[in-house]
Protein backbone atom coordinates (compact mmCIF):
# COMPACT_ATOMS: atom_id res chain seq x y z
CA UNK A 1 0.00 0.00 0.00
CA UNK A 2 2.78 2.24 1.14
CA UNK A 3 4.51 1.49 -2.31
CA UNK A 4 1.61 2.31 -4.88
CA UNK A 5 0.65 5.66 -2.37
CA UNK A 6 4.35 7.04 -3.07
CA UNK A 7 4.25 5.35 -7.17
CA UNK A 8 0.95 7.85 -7.11
CA UNK A 9 2.46 11.28 -5.27
CA UNK A 10 5.61 10.92 -7.28
CA UNK A 11 3.50 11.49 -10.69
CA UNK A 12 2.06 14.64 -9.07
CA UNK A 13 5.85 16.10 -8.47
CA UNK A 14 6.69 18.91 -10.71
CA UNK A 15 10.49 19.19 -11.15
CA UNK A 16 11.60 22.74 -9.64
CA UNK A 17 15.11 22.50 -11.58
CA UNK A 18 15.41 22.03 -15.45
CA UNK A 19 18.40 21.04 -17.19
CA UNK A 20 20.56 23.91 -17.52
CA UNK A 21 19.99 25.65 -20.64
CA UNK A 22 23.45 25.40 -23.22
CA UNK A 23 23.37 29.03 -23.69
CA UNK A 24 26.29 30.88 -25.52
CA UNK A 25 28.33 33.09 -23.16
CA UNK A 26 30.36 36.40 -23.89
CA UNK A 27 34.12 36.84 -23.92
CA UNK A 28 35.54 40.09 -22.77
CA UNK A 29 36.12 42.92 -25.73
CA UNK A 30 40.08 42.99 -26.24
CA UNK A 31 40.34 44.88 -29.27
CA UNK A 32 39.31 42.05 -31.87
CA UNK A 33 38.40 42.67 -35.09
CA UNK A 34 34.89 43.13 -34.81
CA UNK A 35 34.78 45.00 -38.33
CA UNK A 36 32.07 43.58 -40.31
CA UNK A 37 29.89 42.33 -36.66
CA UNK A 38 26.80 43.32 -35.07
CA UNK A 39 26.49 45.35 -32.24
CA UNK A 40 24.01 46.03 -29.64
CA UNK A 41 23.49 47.43 -26.33
CA UNK A 42 23.96 45.32 -23.46
CA UNK A 43 21.65 45.22 -21.07
CA UNK A 44 21.56 44.69 -17.35
CA UNK A 45 18.76 42.44 -16.59
CA UNK A 46 18.50 38.91 -16.36
CA UNK A 47 19.34 36.28 -18.71
CA UNK A 48 15.89 34.66 -19.62
CA UNK A 49 15.46 31.54 -22.53
CA UNK A 50 12.29 31.04 -23.70
CA UNK A 51 12.29 26.87 -24.71
CA UNK A 52 9.35 26.81 -26.56
CA UNK A 53 7.03 26.44 -23.65
CA UNK A 54 8.64 28.05 -20.55
CA UNK A 55 10.93 30.66 -19.60
CA UNK A 56 13.93 29.47 -17.67
CA UNK A 57 17.55 30.93 -15.68
CA UNK A 58 20.51 30.60 -17.15
CA UNK A 59 20.87 28.13 -14.60
CA UNK A 60 17.86 26.35 -15.76
CA UNK A 61 15.38 27.25 -13.12
CA UNK A 62 11.76 28.39 -14.16
CA UNK A 63 10.53 31.51 -14.03
CA UNK A 64 6.92 31.58 -12.99
CA UNK A 65 5.36 35.46 -14.84
CA UNK A 66 1.95 36.00 -14.07
CA UNK A 67 -0.51 34.05 -16.01
CA UNK A 68 -0.58 35.11 -19.69
CA UNK A 69 2.67 37.20 -19.58
CA UNK A 70 4.05 34.92 -22.02
CA UNK A 71 0.89 34.56 -24.17
CA UNK A 72 1.24 34.25 -28.10
CA UNK A 73 5.43 33.64 -27.80
CA UNK A 74 6.64 31.46 -30.18
CA UNK A 75 6.67 27.60 -30.08
CA UNK A 76 10.41 28.26 -30.85
CA UNK A 77 13.10 29.10 -28.79
CA UNK A 78 14.54 32.48 -28.19
CA UNK A 79 17.03 33.56 -25.98
CA UNK A 80 17.30 36.68 -24.44
CA UNK A 81 17.49 39.26 -21.42
CA UNK A 82 14.94 40.00 -19.00
CA UNK A 83 14.82 43.45 -18.53
CA UNK A 84 12.64 47.11 -18.25
CA UNK A 85 14.92 49.87 -18.30
CA UNK A 86 18.13 51.12 -17.44
CA UNK A 87 19.85 51.27 -13.77
CA UNK A 88 16.60 48.93 -12.60
CA UNK A 89 18.99 45.69 -12.48
CA UNK A 90 18.13 44.87 -8.61
CA UNK A 91 14.05 45.63 -8.99
CA UNK A 92 14.13 42.94 -12.04
CA UNK A 93 16.25 40.53 -10.63
CA UNK A 94 14.08 40.82 -7.49
CA UNK A 95 10.69 41.00 -9.60
CA UNK A 96 11.14 37.51 -11.57
CA UNK A 97 12.05 35.83 -8.47
CA UNK A 98 9.32 36.71 -6.59
CA UNK A 99 6.53 34.44 -6.46
CA UNK A 100 4.62 37.18 -7.22
CA UNK A 101 5.97 39.93 -9.05
CA UNK A 102 4.86 42.92 -11.15
CA UNK A 103 6.00 41.86 -14.53
CA UNK A 104 4.34 44.82 -15.55
CA UNK A 105 7.41 46.51 -17.20
CA UNK A 106 9.60 43.62 -18.03
CA UNK A 107 9.96 42.12 -21.33
CA UNK A 108 12.26 39.68 -23.10
CA UNK A 109 15.05 41.40 -25.23
CA UNK A 110 16.02 38.84 -27.34
CA UNK A 111 19.34 39.14 -29.01
CA UNK A 112 19.26 34.97 -30.96
CA UNK A 113 16.92 32.28 -31.95
CA UNK A 114 19.32 29.08 -31.19
CA UNK A 115 17.59 27.09 -33.43
CA UNK A 116 17.02 28.81 -36.05
CA UNK A 117 18.48 28.51 -39.55
CA UNK A 118 21.02 31.16 -40.79
CA UNK A 119 23.41 33.51 -39.91
CA UNK A 120 22.32 35.96 -36.95
CA UNK A 121 20.85 38.46 -39.19
CA UNK A 122 18.25 35.48 -40.71
CA UNK A 123 17.84 33.76 -37.03
CA UNK A 124 16.55 37.21 -35.68
CA UNK A 125 14.22 38.02 -38.61
CA UNK A 126 12.30 34.65 -37.56
CA UNK A 127 11.70 36.21 -34.04
CA UNK A 128 11.43 39.83 -36.14
CA UNK A 129 8.95 37.75 -38.25
CA UNK A 130 6.94 36.37 -35.58
CA UNK A 131 6.67 39.87 -33.45
CA UNK A 132 5.12 41.22 -36.22
CA UNK A 133 2.15 38.89 -36.63
CA UNK A 134 1.66 39.05 -32.65
CA UNK A 135 2.35 42.36 -31.83
CA UNK A 136 0.89 42.42 -28.22
CA UNK A 137 3.57 39.39 -27.20
CA UNK A 138 5.75 40.52 -24.63
CA UNK A 139 9.32 40.14 -26.26
CA UNK A 140 11.48 42.79 -28.47
CA UNK A 141 14.24 41.95 -30.82
CA UNK A 142 17.58 43.72 -29.45
CA UNK A 143 18.13 46.84 -32.19
CA UNK A 144 21.55 45.50 -34.11
CA UNK A 145 24.04 47.24 -36.04
CA UNK A 146 26.49 46.70 -38.53
CA UNK A 147 29.94 47.36 -37.10
CA UNK A 148 31.37 49.63 -40.24
CA UNK A 149 34.76 50.94 -38.54
CA UNK A 150 36.37 51.39 -35.02
CA UNK A 151 35.49 54.58 -34.11
CA UNK A 152 32.19 54.38 -35.25
CA UNK A 153 31.94 51.03 -32.28
CA UNK A 154 34.05 53.70 -29.84
CA UNK A 155 31.42 56.14 -30.37
CA UNK A 156 28.80 53.95 -29.85
CA UNK A 157 30.45 52.76 -26.70
CA UNK A 158 30.59 56.09 -25.51
CA UNK A 159 26.65 57.00 -26.14
CA UNK A 160 25.56 54.08 -24.18
CA UNK A 161 28.05 54.40 -21.37
CA UNK A 162 27.21 58.41 -21.17
CA UNK A 163 23.15 57.52 -21.40
CA UNK A 164 23.85 55.20 -18.37
CA UNK A 165 23.73 51.72 -20.21
CA UNK A 166 26.35 49.01 -19.21
CA UNK A 167 28.01 48.68 -22.54
CA UNK A 168 28.02 46.80 -25.97
CA UNK A 169 27.74 43.53 -27.27
CA UNK A 170 29.66 42.29 -30.41
CA UNK A 171 28.41 39.55 -32.63
CA UNK A 172 30.17 37.60 -35.44
CA UNK A 173 27.21 37.11 -37.95
CA UNK A 174 28.14 34.73 -39.41
CA UNK A 175 28.64 32.18 -36.41
CA UNK A 176 25.89 29.40 -35.64
CA UNK A 177 24.26 29.63 -31.95
CA UNK A 178 27.08 27.84 -30.07
CA UNK A 179 26.83 27.34 -26.54
CA UNK A 180 29.66 28.05 -23.97
CA UNK A 181 32.08 30.95 -24.12
CA UNK A 182 32.51 32.01 -27.57
CA UNK A 183 35.09 33.91 -29.41
CA UNK A 184 32.33 35.51 -31.44
CA UNK A 185 30.53 37.08 -28.29
CA UNK A 186 31.78 39.60 -27.15
CA UNK A 187 31.22 42.51 -24.32
CA UNK A 188 32.47 45.56 -23.74
CA UNK A 189 32.14 47.37 -20.75
CA UNK A 190 33.82 50.26 -18.92
CA UNK A 191 34.94 47.70 -15.88
CA UNK A 192 34.99 43.85 -16.27
CA UNK A 193 32.84 41.88 -13.85
CA UNK A 194 33.05 38.04 -13.30
CA UNK A 195 32.38 35.37 -10.95
CA UNK A 196 34.30 33.58 -8.06
CA UNK A 197 33.94 31.34 -5.49
CA UNK A 198 34.80 32.80 -1.44
CA UNK A 199 37.37 29.80 -0.18
CA UNK A 200 38.32 31.96 3.12
CA UNK A 201 37.62 35.30 5.66
CA UNK A 202 40.62 37.15 5.99
CA UNK A 203 40.75 39.21 9.19
CA UNK A 204 40.05 42.98 8.82
CA UNK A 205 42.94 45.67 10.21
CA UNK A 206 42.63 49.22 11.56
CA UNK A 207 38.96 50.46 10.89
CA UNK A 208 37.94 46.39 9.91
CA UNK A 209 39.33 45.10 13.04
CA UNK A 210 36.82 42.43 14.47
CA UNK A 211 35.11 42.19 11.03
CA UNK A 212 35.62 40.53 7.92
CA UNK A 213 38.94 42.72 5.80
CA UNK A 214 39.13 40.64 2.53
CA UNK A 215 37.56 37.70 1.13
CA UNK A 216 40.07 35.04 -0.80
CA UNK A 217 38.69 33.85 -4.21
CA UNK A 218 39.27 31.39 -6.43
CA UNK A 219 38.19 31.09 -10.48
CA UNK A 220 40.12 30.40 -13.73
CA UNK A 221 42.74 33.21 -13.07
CA UNK A 222 43.49 31.30 -9.69
CA UNK A 223 43.37 32.60 -6.14
CA UNK A 224 43.21 36.20 -5.41
CA UNK A 225 41.52 38.52 -2.65
CA UNK A 226 39.37 41.55 -2.50
CA UNK A 227 39.15 43.71 0.04
CA UNK A 228 36.89 46.87 -1.49
CA UNK A 229 33.26 47.46 -2.58
CA UNK A 230 32.13 45.34 0.79
CA UNK A 231 29.55 47.66 2.93
CA UNK A 232 29.93 47.72 6.75
CA UNK A 233 26.91 45.33 6.66
CA UNK A 234 28.80 42.53 4.19
CA UNK A 235 31.72 42.80 6.31
CA UNK A 236 29.73 42.32 9.81
CA UNK A 237 27.91 39.36 7.92
CA UNK A 238 30.57 38.64 4.80
CA UNK A 239 29.39 35.73 1.82
CA UNK A 240 29.54 32.44 3.30
CA UNK A 241 32.86 30.14 2.42
CA UNK A 242 32.05 28.24 -0.79
CA UNK A 243 29.83 30.65 -2.52
CA UNK A 244 29.64 32.83 -5.48
CA UNK A 245 30.00 36.40 -5.64
CA UNK A 246 30.40 38.52 -8.52
CA UNK A 247 33.33 41.06 -8.84
CA UNK A 248 34.57 44.05 -11.13
CA UNK A 249 37.80 44.60 -12.28
CA UNK A 250 40.05 46.63 -14.90
CA UNK A 251 41.71 43.76 -16.81
CA UNK A 252 44.40 41.38 -16.01
CA UNK A 253 48.07 42.10 -14.00
CA UNK A 254 50.82 40.33 -16.33
CA UNK A 255 50.64 37.30 -13.74
CA UNK A 256 47.12 36.83 -14.93
CA UNK A 257 45.10 38.01 -11.70
CA UNK A 258 42.51 40.60 -11.85
CA UNK A 259 43.37 44.18 -11.23
CA UNK A 260 41.45 46.37 -8.75
CA UNK A 261 39.02 43.71 -7.81
CA UNK A 262 35.98 45.29 -6.11
CA UNK A 263 33.16 43.10 -4.90
CA UNK A 264 30.09 43.89 -6.33
CA UNK A 265 27.31 41.45 -5.35
CA UNK A 266 26.28 37.92 -4.10
CA UNK A 267 25.82 36.01 -7.66
CA UNK A 268 23.05 35.89 -9.41
CA UNK A 269 21.90 33.86 -12.18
Amino acid sequence: MRLILFCLLSLLIVPVFAETPSLVLAQEYRNQNIIGWAMSEKLDGVRGYWDGKALYSRQGNRFNPPENWAKNFPPFALDGELYSQRGKFEQISATVRANNGDWGDIQLFVFDVPNAEGDLWQRLKTAQEWKNRHPESRFQVIEQHSVQSEKQAKDFFNQIVKAGGEGVIFRNPSLPYQAGRSVGFLKWKPQFDDECTVIQHLAGKGKHTGKMGAVLCENQHGQFRIGTGFTEDDRQNPPPVGSTITYRYRGLTNKGKPKFASYLRQYRE
